[in-house]
Order: C-alpha cells, then structure tokens, then sequence
C-alpha cells in the first residue's frame, strides 16, 4: 500500500495529461516503475538476510546439502513470466491504439526542417513552430522532413514519432487533446548544430474559438485547391486525361485503393505512395503503362507535394460517388477550367508520368499501351 501511494505521488513530476491516451501511458509507466522497485527491493533484502544467516561462522563448519523445491523453482519462473507478458499486452494496446488512425481523424500535415516545424492545414492555414487545433478532436499528424531525420514530440500528448528522409516515408501518428492550453513541441532526435532550437508550441482551443482562427486565414484557398493549382502549374493536364487516352493512368477515385503494377503486385494508393511516385517514378510502374514519368525530386517542395496529394484525396472515391458529380468530376478544377468540362485526371499513382515538366506546353497525346494480358 504504502509502495503504491509512493508511486502515484511520482505522477507529479510527469507532463501534464492532455491526451485521450495520456493516462494510459503513465499508468503503464508508473507500473513499470512500481514493479521494478518491488522487486530491487524484495532481492535486495532477500540478499542481506541470506548474508547473514547463511554465514559461515567457523573454518570447520561444512554446509548442509540442499535438496531443490520444485514448488520454488515453478514459482520464481511462472510468476515474473506473467508479469512480462502483462507489461507486454499492455504495451502492445497502447502501440496499437496510437498507431490505428481512426477514419474521421483530421489531417495536419508536417514538413520538419533544419530547424524548425512547419504545418498546413486543410483549410488552407500555415505556420511555423506554432500549431493550433481544436480540442476533443481527432488529429492525425502526417509528417515528413525535407533535409535529416527529426523526431516529432508533443509530451503533454504522449506522441512522439521519428521522420524519416525517403521519396516513399511519411509518418503518421494521431491524437486527440482533452484540454485547452499551450503545450511545448520538441524535437526529439539530434538533427543539428542548432537542435535544441528546435522548439515550437500547439494550442489546443475549444470548437468556437478553433473556428474563428480557421475564418482568419487562408486567403488563397485550402490546400486542395491549391494542389488543383499546382496541378496545372506544372502541365499535369498534359498526360493525364479524365477518359484514359492520355500518356499515364486514369486515376479519378483511385486514392485509398489498390493499383495493380508491373509483375501482378499490388499496392495501396495512399499518401507515401503518391509522394513516392512523384519522387521515384520508376520504383512502382502501372501496369499496361510505359515508364516515362520524370522524376520531380527537387522540383516541387515538402508543401507542394501535400497540397497535390490534398487535392487527388479531394476527388477521391468520396468524391467520384458523390450525387452531381458526374461520373467522377471533380469537386476542385484546375483554375481556368470550367468545372463542368472535362478535368484533368489525378497524378499517376505508378511510373507513368504524373506530371509534366514545369512550363511543357499541353500537347495531344496517343492513347497509352494496354497490358498484354
């Protein structure tokens, strides 16, 4: 009883809890720490009072023979056993809670850089080293960096998630705040001369006043349309066309399903497949289609590359099912571009070319190759 109270009064020295999953994490810790006391406190003594007891008390004094017990033997294995695989289970949920992104999750997207923490949201709204979000809300952070590894670390949240450098490494982890206030973000892997600077600050605030600082903001659109934008900025209407006769697949309504590639494999359209295929078009080519995607590694930023795969998710299936939106259209033109016309399609999600170079004049294409199956 007494060991118990102690633990929990160690809680003080914890982060504040501000996360759904929060106590959760703690309460495993402090058993962790609890444990471990109880037994360096149990061999300990067991030690000290075997010491003296046992001693030898004359040079001629021989031992007794000690016969084993079984009933001890089983004892001291099956116990600590249980406790392990205990710690374990409950490790294993919480991993699991935390890397499930629940699907009415709302996404923020991070790019991390020497040395700052840079975020977008859907809307439209940027900062740097500042996040706001609203509370009671689910968030998913999709993060990925532009130069070293950094780690992404919110104490008060109990998230911490490493950003790894790669054309196909996004990183995802969510949570959902439980109260108001200002909490620190840290960098939690050394990335640099100036590391420890590498700080920032969330600010969890109620609905009304997360909705008012939306209104604020995004003068130049959410980042759908700015990834419709960018889609025509860099002649992507070139090869990818709505009725599949362009140079690169058809992919209206394909994010979030599966592309069959080159050799039979398939593949899941999500966000690290898209930014790979940007990055290393020739990693994963589409079957029945030629490799001739450029790669645009250096030619469009962290930023960019959300803002396009915010618009492919924006006519999506949800939007190619939606009532009205004719077969498919999408809910988001390329500016100059009647939205009732036909629209340009989506990025390829394979090695055919999903964008044109910057400033290549649109130009007729030929239907492309179909698969010789």
């Amino acid at each position: 009883m007494m060991l118990g109270k102690f633990i929990l009064g160690m809680s003080w020295m914890l982060p504040e809890q501000a996360s759904t999953y929060a106590p959760e994490v703690d309460n495993l810790y402090l058993f962790l720490v609890g444990t471990t006391i109880f037994f360096t406190v149990l061999i300990s003594a067991a030690i000290l009072y075997f010491f003296v007891k046992f001693r030898r008390r004359s040079e001629s004094e021989v031992p007794r023979p000690v016969a084993g017990s079984m009933v001890l033997e089983t004892a001291w294995t099956v116990i600590p056993f249980f406790i392990s695989i205990g710690m374990f289970a409950w490790g294993a949920k919480i991993y699991l809670d935390q890397y499930t992104i629940p699907n009415d999750a709302q996404d923020i997207y991070v790019v991390a850089k020497q040395w700052m923490w840079k975020f977008q949201h859907p809307e439209g709204q940027r900062e740097i080293n500042e996040l706001h979000i609203p509370v009671g809300k689910k968030i998913r952070f999709v993060m990925a960096t532009e130069d070293v590894i950094h780690s992404f670390y919110i104490p008060a949240f109990r998230i911490k998630e490493d950003v790894v450098p790669g054309p196909n490494r996004y990183s995802t982890v969510w949570a959902e705040a439980t109260m108001t206030g200002t909490f620190h973000i840290f960098c939690a892997e050394y990335c640099g001369t100036s590391h420890s600077g590498m700080i920032g600050w969330v600010t969890v605030m109620d609905d009304k006043d997360y909705q008012a600082w939306l209104s604020g903001g995004a003068a130049q659109g959410s980042m759908a349309e700015r990834g419709a934008n960018l889609f025509q900025q860099f002649g992507c209407i070139t090869c990818h066309k709505s009725d599949g006769s362009g140079q690169c697949p058809k992919l209206e309504g394909k994010y979030g399903t599966m592309e069959t590639l080159q050799g039979g494999e398939k593949v899941l359209i999500d966000d690290s497949y898209i930014r790979e295929s940007i990055l290393s078009p020739l990693a994963k080519i589409v079957a029945g289609y030629q490799p001739i995607m450029p790669s645009f590694q250096g030619q469009a930023s962290e930023e960019q590359l959300q803002m396009l795969i915010a618009y492919i998710k924006s006519i999506g299936p949800a939007a190619a099912a939606a009532p009205g939106a004719g077969g498919g259209s999408s809910k988001i033109s390329p500016p100059g571009m009647n939205p009732a016309a036909q629209r340009p399609p989506i990025m390829s999600t394979g090695g055919a070319s999903m964008i044109a170079p910057v400033g290549q004049p649109a130009q007729p294409v030929q239907a492309p190759p179909q698969s010789q199956k």
